[in-house]
């Protein structure tokens, strides 16, 4: 159970609860998170009885601990948005599900394949396209981004990092023009994207080689602006600015598999930072596992560390961790 990941759980779960039910919860689902669920499904393979009772078990103790009777409604939802997707990605869309603005347009890109997004989109008018990025998920977005040409976008990073938000004329319009292809909605309502944060998540979001290109382009025009963006990114190697406390915190939340494939070609001030923060034995077995393991690709050790990361973001929203508490550099 302990090499399960999260995706495999709540795939198994699905499973568990039979074609119909699993329906009806994919339909409250996000499209990323339907993607991500129908994959892990289709690959995890055998699964034992004993597994699946045990998935389901973890699944019962969950829910009794976090029921929600008797709190407000729209309380509720912040909540749990927050808890689930971390305070700035959750106050990006808490106005438009707390007070009905709809982008219908925009969000059936959502569903479909990043290539065939960027090849709707490469067209359209660089703010146009640097909008439509900003209101996508930052994996997606980035995913996106690397099918576009690679002269393009360093332009469309800066323009997201100085995005201040979007009027509704200028979003209705927006819509509009999608639903030429797609199906389109109304009522739509103001709403704040962009920015330096959003700029600096979808760089953490793609392949380490084309981030730094981009980057590297951005402060040849704007040096400044690249330096913001550049202190707002948390790479992997950040993770040795963790306390002690917090170091603990994540470790507990990482599967053994994604830290030792994640550990390949790191530092040494951030092995030793994680081997004091384990139980002597498991720090034994992690180091004799990185010793005896086979070599890995790269993009398997980059994925490895931006799905920890993720969990990093994802505690310090919710203020289990402090990011950047040393001002230690390594």
């Amino acid at each position: 159970m302990s090499e399960l990941t999260q995706s495999d759980r709540a795939a198994i779960l699905l499973l568990a609860l039979g074609m119909d039910r699993a329906a009806l919860i994919l339909k409250h689902m996000t499209p990323r998170e339907v993607q991500i669920l129908g994959t892990t499904m289709a690959s995890v393979g055998d699964i034992s009885i004993s597994m699946m009772d045990e998935v389901v078990e973890e699944f019962i103790v969950a829910v009794k601990s976090q029921t929600a009777l008797g709190m407000d409604t729209d309380e509720y939802i912040r909540t749990v948005l927050i808890s689930a997707l971390g305070a700035d990605k959750a106050n990006s869309i808490l106005d438009r599900i707390l007070q009905g603005g709809s982008t219908k347009g925009i969000e059936q890109l959502k569903w479909m394949d990043t290539r065939s997004i960027a090849d709707m989109i490469r067209l359209e008018h660089p703010q146009i396209i640097s909008t439509i990025l900003s209101l996508m998920d930052s994996d997606q977005a980035a995913e996106v981004m690397m099918y576009l040409p690679e002269n393009m976008r360093s332009d469309l990073l800066m323009r997201i990092a100085t995005m201040k938000g979007i009027q509704p004329a200028a979003l209705r319009e927006l819509d509009q023009i999608m639903e030429k292809q797609l199906t389109g909605g109304d009522n739509v309502k103001s709403t704040t994207i962009g920015g330096i944060d959003a700029a600096a998540n979808i760089l953490n979001f793609m392949d380490s080689n084309a981030s730094d290109l981009v980057m590297n382009q951005i402060a040849e025009h704007r040096a400044e602006l690249a330096q913001e963006i550049q202190e707002k990114m948390f790479v992997f190697e950040d993770l040795a600015s963790l306390d002690e406390r917090g170091m603990q915190t994540l470790l507990r939340e990482v599967q053994t598999s994604q830290l030792l494939l994640a550990l390949r070609g790191v530092g040494d001030a951030l092995k030793e930072k994680i081997f004091n923060n384990m139980s002597r034995r498991a720090a034994e077995m992690l180091r004799d596992d990185l010793e005896a393991s086979p070599p890995a690709k790269l993009s398997e050790v980059e994925l490895a560390q931006k799905e920890i990361l993720t969990i990093v973001k994802r505690l310090a929203d919710a203020g289990e961790i402090q990011l950047g508490g040393s001002d230690e550099l390594v």
